[in-house]
């Protein structure tokens, strides 16, 4: 799929049936928030992305589900899988929509007049690309630098300034993840009840 050339997908085929979808980018941005929120149920997810995305949900879940992700990549094929390094944290990321919105709002407002609270009709196909070539010197760039970083790659003299950084723009974890967080802490720490932790 090029974005200079090919129409814009408004819907997804499924054996041969074509199902409208929900194309804007609030949509998108509400499916990756839903995915990486801890305190949905993971077996809940798929028939809330469902109802989400698709006015009419098709019949096929499985085929519809992996429309969505595909409409959610922007049309890419899914690029190998990450290796697991146990489970996903907030430090893996380097933006969140709903903790950086404020500084995603202002960049989109500088960089390009857009007025993404008053926008009503935007592709997440356009967003994704905006928001990828996003300048280096808004604030929102330089924070996802920041998160980036790999400390141990840097020299020393840099070193503290970018552990500084991360620390002051960490994407904070949520309640659930904290007490877990704190529960394993305690249980390492001596009572070593890890029943409901792991």
């Amino acid at each position: 799929m090029n974005l200079l050339i090919d129409d814009l997908p408004h819907s997804i085929y499924i054996k041969d049936k074509e199902y409208a979808i929900n194309w804007g980018f609030r949509t998108a941005i509400l499916y990756e928030m839903m995915m990486l929120d801890n305190e949905v149920l993971a077996e809940e997810k798929p028939l809330l992305a469902l109802r989400l995305f698709y006015p009419t949900i098709p019949d096929d879940w499985q085929e519809a589900l992996e429309g969505i992700q595909w409409f959610y990549r922007c049309g890419e094929e899914e690029r190998g899988k990450r290796k697991k390094r146990g489970r996903n944290t907030n430090q893996d990321r380097i933006y969140s929509f709903d903790y950086d919105a404020p500084y995603i709002y202002s960049a989109f407002l500088g960089q390009y007049g857009i007025d993404l609270n008053e926008v009503d009709r935007l592709h997440w196909w356009k967003f994704k690309a905006l928001f990828q070539g996003l300048n280096e010197d808004c604030a929102i760039s330089k924070i996802m630098g920041y998160r980036a970083v790999d400390i141990n790659s840097v020299g020393k003299e840099q070193m503290d300034f970018y552990k500084k950084m991360k620390e002051q723009y960490a994407i904070p974890i949520s309640k659930t993840e904290q007490e877990k967080q704190e529960a394993l802490e305690q249980a390492l720490m001596g009572d070593g009840k890890l029943k409901g932790i792991l």
